[in-house]
């Protein structure tokens, strides 16, 4: 037997099979850094009579501009994908090698589920890789791309993903789209089940891209600021004592965001809930992760929006990320829905991993700090550091007037006192820091020298 020919043989037949899903990995990483793990692995689906070159799924290491990452590429050219007890051994290898080489993960998901005649088997195999993703949640960085349909358990490894982007077109779901319309008794295209704007309260998506390309430039920032992977403050030639006089004329939420972080160096991701903006960046060289509240007037939380803000939290946490909050918001929403979700548990596990950080937290009231929106993002109890306000920002217990007076209806309140203390002229900054609340009241234009002082003076 010629060795040598059948080494060529099943090679082709490899390179064959993973041809499309080979060329997405070349893509996201650098030239010529790709190098396959158990890439020689068949086995034979007996129910289909068919071989799984590779077993379904591409397995290696690799480079993302010089960052060291693992990948599991699920190749939904073999079996469509299916998972199968050997492709969950595959990929379970790679996770433990990322886990033993303190290695980020990139998973690549492409799968319409188990692959038929396997049985509890498979099931063993999804639960071996579930389990160990989850356990290295917080212990390594893990992104998730989808790349094409992913339906059933495989759609977890994006809930375990640190952040998930969704390629244009792809969908991911926990049952068949069809299964899922049919039983919400309507007839829908599967992107309107389980496409990125389908999935927006999911917390699921980080972006959709247009290609790959788009995808590992966004990995790479995320990359280059965390302080896993990169230093935590870098000479990076920014500007430490930039002035934005903008600010004190208009200070919107984008505005704020360009001003305040180093040139080129703030990713903001989740298409949920978008008033509650998520940001990684780098001010004056040091990273951060920040919250920047974005509403005309004042941001209304919901579930969403804290589960967010929560997991946030709990990222920066795990990878020793300062927190700042640009705070302009009123708490929760005042409506039945609200009123009747886990909102109020989602804010109570917020505290929970708030308490929990041990990193320096910023808190920034550039526009309105009411009620528990005050007391959740700006309130020295809640373990703030440091808080400041603008000039012309508002701090108090309502909203105006009219909030007051529909709090206080049935206790016959003096409408005219309420009208005295809720007047605009007693809800700014100065009143809490006449208390100590507010450490000090600034110009819009000098927030980014007061951060860089702040977290140079926080730094561990």
């Amino acid at each position: 037997m010629d060795k040598i020919a059948l080494l060529q043989s099943r090679r082709a037949q490899v390179l064959s099979a993973g041809g499309e899903v080979r060329k997405m990995i070349a893509a996201l990483t650098d030239a010529e850094s790709f190098v396959e793990l158990s890439g020689f692995s068949f086995s034979k689906n007996e129910f289909y009579d068919e071989t799984a070159e590779g077993e379904g799924v591409v397995c290696g290491f690799a480079a993302i501009d010089g960052y060291p990452v693992y990948i599991a590429a699920q190749n939904g050219a073999v079996l469509s994908g299916g998972v199968s007890l050997a492709n969950c051994k595959k990929i379970l290898r790679c996770l433990e090698l990322a886990e033993k080489n303190s290695t980020p993960v990139v998973y690549i998901l492409d799968s319409l589920g188990v692959q038929v005649g396997e049985g509890v088997a498979v099931l063993e195999g999804l639960a071996s890789v579930l389990s160990k993703a989850s356990r290295l949640h917080g212990v390594v960085p893990q992104f998730a791309i989808v790349a094409g349909e992913v339906y059933g358990q495989s759609a977890l490894l994006a809930a375990a993903a640190d952040f998930t982007y969704f390629l244009k077109g792809s969908v991911l779901a926990a049952n068949s789209p069809l299964v899922i319309s049919a039983k919400s008794g309507k007839n829908l295209p599967k992107d309107k089940v389980g496409g990125a704007a389908a999935l927006d309260k999911s917390e699921l998506v980080a972006e959709e891209a247009e290609n790959v390309s788009e995808i590992r430039a966004k990995i790479s920032a995320i990359l280059d600021v965390l302080p896993f992977c990169n230093a935590q403050v870098v000479e990076n030639g920014a500007d430490l004592n930039k002035v934005s006089p903008a600010l004190n004329e208009n200070c919107t939420a984008d505005a704020l965001i360009e001003a305040v972080f180093d040139e080129g160096t703030a990713v903001t991701f989740g298409t949920s809930a978008p008033e509650a903006g998520c940001v990684l960046g780098r001010i004056g060289g040091i990273s951060v992760a920040a919250v920047v509240f974005d509403a005309e007037n004042g941001a209304e939380l919901d579930e969403v929006s804290l589960v967010k803000i929560a997991s946030f939290v709990e990222f920066a946490g795990y990878y020793d990320l300062p927190f700042v909050t640009f705070v302009n918001t009123l708490g929760l929403k005042a409506d039945l829905q609200t009123s009747n979700s886990l909102a109020l548990k989602a804010a109570f596990k917020y505290m929970e991993k708030f308490e929990l950080l041990e990193n320096a937290k910023i808190s920034v009231v550039y526009k309105k700090a009411v009620g528990l929106g005050y007391t959740l993002f700006a309130a020295k109890s809640q373990g703030f550091d440091y808080v400041y306000a603008f000039a012309d920002a508002k701090i108090a217990l309502f909203d105006g007037v009219q909030g007051a007076e529909i709090e206080f209806s049935g206790e016959k309140a003096d409408k005219a006192k309420l009208a005295a203390r809720y007047a605009d002229e007693n809800s700014d900054p100065i009143h809490a820091a006449k208390n100590g609340y507010v450490d000090n009241i600034i110009e819009p234009q000098f927030v980014r020298r007061y951060l860089i002082a702040s977290l140079q003076m926080l730094l561990k």
